[in-house]
């Protein structure tokens, strides 16, 4: 009996810790829960009109974060109005300046895909431009003196097609004059790129790919002023091949268009190149 009354008041005792511990637990999930401060959106209920507004707003104080915000939420609640329309185009120049043309370029391609019609599709293809045009890397050139037509082709080449599609399709828009401006020094850009790397490949004695790729700028790039040189690559390049003829060929080109070429006397040295649009634009 009396062990039966100690296995009693063990149960017990062990009953009245576990109620304890749970109690215990109970009170310290309810004031974690307590401390948790639900989010609450300070635009819950704002019109299309309001958030756009208000995002216009904060692009004039230039709080590119926050007039994003303001302007993704009106594409997102309020997709098939006018504010949803505006917003896109303002999204597009948003992230072109808080240096984010990836998604600067992603707002364009929806734009066009779902306006192709819309009165602001010249300003679109203009801005599409630019932001191809002038890469973020692009302000560092004061300091570095590079040479544009040293990078990449890849972006001055869909910068020149945007900016000609603008002035194709919209000739009288209000963008079409600097668009032509910005084509021009492209054209004769991308036509430098093909010259430095036909150059390239000539200083590696890999003298056809030389020819090839000067020949590019003869026939694809008629009348930029780097065609000089390119004819004159080929010229070397033939010789070293001891393709005289055609190396002859290419001498009466020259002396034909640039008379007084000075490049038979000083060889490829380097010339400065003044197309720099960050001086131009």
């Amino acid at each position: 009996m009396t062990r039966l009354n100690s296995s009693l008041t063990q149960l017990s005792y062990t009953h009245r810790i576990g109620r304890a511990l749970s109690i215990a637990c109970a009170c310290f999930v309810l004031a974690a829960c307590g401390s948790v401060k639900t989010t609450v959106d300070p635009t819950s209920g704002w019109t299309a009109e309001r958030l756009y507004q208000d995002g216009k707003a904060e692009m004039a104080a230039g709080n590119w974060s926050q007039a994003r915000t303001r302007l993704e939420a009106v594409e997102a609640r309020y997709p098939f109005g006018l504010y949803a329309q505006q917003s896109l185009i303002d999204q597009a120049y948003i992230n072109w300046k808080d240096g984010e043309p990836e998604q600067a370029l992603s707002a364009i391609d929806r734009f066009q895909t779902q306006y192709p019609n819309h009165p602001g599709s010249d300003y679109m293809l203009y801005l599409k431009g630019l932001i191809s045009f002038t890469p973020p890397s692009a302000s560092l050139m004061r300091f570095t003196m590079q040479d544009p037509s040293e990078r990449d082709p890849k972006g001055l080449s869909e910068s020149y097609e945007a900016f000609m599609q603008l002035i194709e399709q919209y000739p009288e828009s209000r963008y079409a004059n600097d668009a032509r401006l910005r084509a021009n020094w492209l054209v004769n850009t991308i036509a430098q790129n093909e010259v430095h790397v036909a150059e390239y490949y000539y200083t590696r004695d890999a003298y056809v790919a030389a020819i090839n790729r000067a020949q590019r700028v003869i026939t694809d790039f008629q009348g930029v002023a780097i065609a000089e040189r390119a004819l004159y690559i080929m010229y070397l390049s033939y010789d070293k091949l001891g393709d005289t003829a055609l190396r002859d060929d290419v001498k009466r080109v020259m002396d034909q268009n640039y008379p007084n070429s000075t490049y038979f006397t000083t060889g490829l040295k380097d010339k400065k190149n003044y197309w720099n649009p960050i001086n131009w634009f």
